[in-house]
């Protein structure tokens, strides 16, 4: 019988990621649901937020299965710097946010939090349905190719990628997915640039 981390890390989540101002995030709402669905009697709570000189770190902790995780997450702009003296709207964003990364705290999406920066573009547009790979229809020698060496210009762990693609090898991926995984490295590749 698994877990119920194991029940929630086996859900893939990727296309209920949204993005926002090159933000990637999953819903809190969404993920909420989810997570009710498995303990409706979770629960979850806000620490008062500290101050760092003129920045804000936020917390959350829920409490689901009989365990409290707890996630802090700084109260960023949408190119993940602190906002200096931050107003109530970007506050509570900060919040949602970390109620959403406390409940990947206990499997949720958690791959998503792998580095912090999967997935992180602007590029993908999330709200298209993925088509179904057909059997057989991995990606070719030649788009391996091409993966690997965007993965050597970003900088970018193989393991990341592939956690982000709940896949165990580059080999694995669908060929469906190609376009999406050159998409996000060659968002890194611009980030880091």
């Amino acid at each position: 019988m698994q877990s119920t981390y194991e029940q929630l890390a086996a859900i893939n989540v990727n296309e209920h990621v949204e993005t926002k101002n090159g933000l990637a995030y999953l819903s809190w709402a969404w993920a909420l649901d989810q997570l009710l669905r498995l303990d409706p009697d979770a629960s979850w709570s806000f620490a008062e937020p500290r101050l760092y000189a003129d920045t804000l770190m936020v917390f959350c902790t829920v409490r689901a299965f009989g365990r409290e995780r707890t996630a802090h997450l700084p109260v960023m702009d949408h190119k993940h710097r602190a906002i200096l003296t931050p107003d109530a709207f970007q506050v509570n964003t900060a919040m949602q946010r970390a109620f959403a990364k406390a409940i990947a705290l206990h499997g949720l999406g958690l791959y998503l939090y792998a580095g912090e920066d999967l997935p992180a573009t602007d590029q993908i547009d999330t709200t298209q349905p993925q088509q179904p790979a057909t059997a057989g229809a991995m990606l070719s020698v030649e788009q391996i190719a091409k993966v690997k060496a965007l993965l050597a210009e970003t900088g970018t762990s193989l393991q990341r990628l592939l956690a982000f693609f709940r896949v165990e090898s580059l080999e694995k991926i669908p060929a469906t997915e190609y376009d999406r995984v050159v998409q996000t490295l060659e968002s890194a590749k611009r980030r880091a640039a």
